[in-house]
């Protein structure tokens, strides 16, 4: 064999390693897109409308890295802008948690907005959960179907929660209150209110692990401010409220707890919240114990014109009751697998 022959013999072997790393590193690309990819995929093609209200559910596959941007919170401007509409109007919570049954927290969204999602989220290092969204934020109001060229917008969902529970019988809402100055802490990250009840539900097993976990974090309320109603399965139930640039805890002294707009930690001997004061009386003379079908119909009775959603979630077996738009004869039900069952 020439050496000239040797030459191209030796180039077409290059080529053939070279061709051969080339095609590796392409497997490697595409497998590896595929593998980031595929969550975010499988969580929008999992998007079914189930009420023409509308009402969608959707399962979130994967990660949303929440812990890494709850170590930053809201001073990253994309999202600082992103959320700078973010928090309900009005509403009313309440939980019924008498020993005789189960622990169910009800809650009535009163908003303008139409279009919600039930959201299914289970991330890695965290509890699986379920709670409900406003669409409106995510641009997706009145759409009785979602393109995929819009559903994208969906993987932000889990930051926007209105309520919900975990997997350990914790729930948490939120409900609008006066504004009375809020705590700041230049050593801790900021975080809006929604983005706290994500932190709650995927991290606290009960009221005080939930507790602990808010006070690492600056509140937020874009526009309105509010309380958070924390509930566990154990029969506990708290308001958080932030008076004077301090947090106030009101603790339930009873198998139940009522919450509207007013602050608790406030409160006068009259209410002045029709809501509140039906609310508590219907309560209080069953003791704290009400079935979910009881819970929903007391969430009819104190519901308002602009009431989107009304939901009782049941801390013991998981059960999601829905009704939208203030049809109670169609009330849909739903299934959280739940680490603890009952007491």
């Amino acid at each position: 064999m020439s050496e000239l022959e040797q030459k191209d013999k030796q180039k077409k072997k290059r080529r053939k390693r070279i061709k051969r790393i080339f095609l590796v590193c392409l497997l490697v690309l595409v497998v590896g897109l595929g593998v980031i990819s595929y969550g975010p995929v499988r969580t929008m093609a999992s998007l079914e409308r189930v009420d023409d209200y509308p009402l969608f559910v959707m399962r979130y596959h994967g990660t949303y890295f929440f812990d890494w941007f709850s170590e930053h919170g809201i001073d990253w401007p994309l999202f600082k802008k992103f959320y700078k509409a973010l928090n309900p109007d009005a509403c009313t919570s309440f939980a019924a948690l008498s020993n005789e049954g189960d622990a169910v927290f009800g809650r009535n969204f009163d908003w303008q907005h139409r279009s919600s999602l039930l959201l299914f989220t289970d991330p890695p290092g965290g509890y699986a959960s379920v709670s409900m969204v406003d669409l409106y934020y995510f641009g997706l109001e009145g759409m009785s179907e979602v393109p995929w060229a819009k559903r994208f917008n969906l993987l932000g969902t889990p930051y926007a929660i209105m309520d919900g529970m975990n997997e350990w019988g914790v729930a948490v809402g939120q409900n609008a209150v006066p504004f009375k100055n809020l705590p700041f802490d230049p050593n801790k990250p900021t975080l809006i209110s929604n983005q706290l009840m994500r932190a709650v539900l995927d991290h606290a097993r009960d009221v005080n692990e939930a507790i602990t976990l808010i006070q690492k974090y600056n509140p937020n309320f874009p526009v309105v401010c509010g309380h958070l109603h924390i509930v566990d399965v154990s029969g506990d139930s708290a308001v958080v409220e932030y008076v004077d640039g301090r947090m106030v805890l009101v603790r339930n002294d009873k198998p139940w707890q009522v919450s509207t707009n007013f602050l608790l930690s406030e409160a006068k001997a009259e209410s002045g919240c029709w809501r509140y004061d039906l609310a508590s009386e219907h309560l209080s003379k069953a003791e704290g114990h009400l079935s979910q079908d009881e819970a929903m119909k007391l969430l009819q009775s104190v519901k308002l014109s602009n009431t989107v959603w009304s939901v009782v979630y049941n801390l013991s077996t998981g059960a999601v009751r829905i009704a939208m738009g203030k049809d109670y004869e169609q009330v849909h039900s739903f299934q959280l697998k739940m680490k603890n069952q009952s007491r």
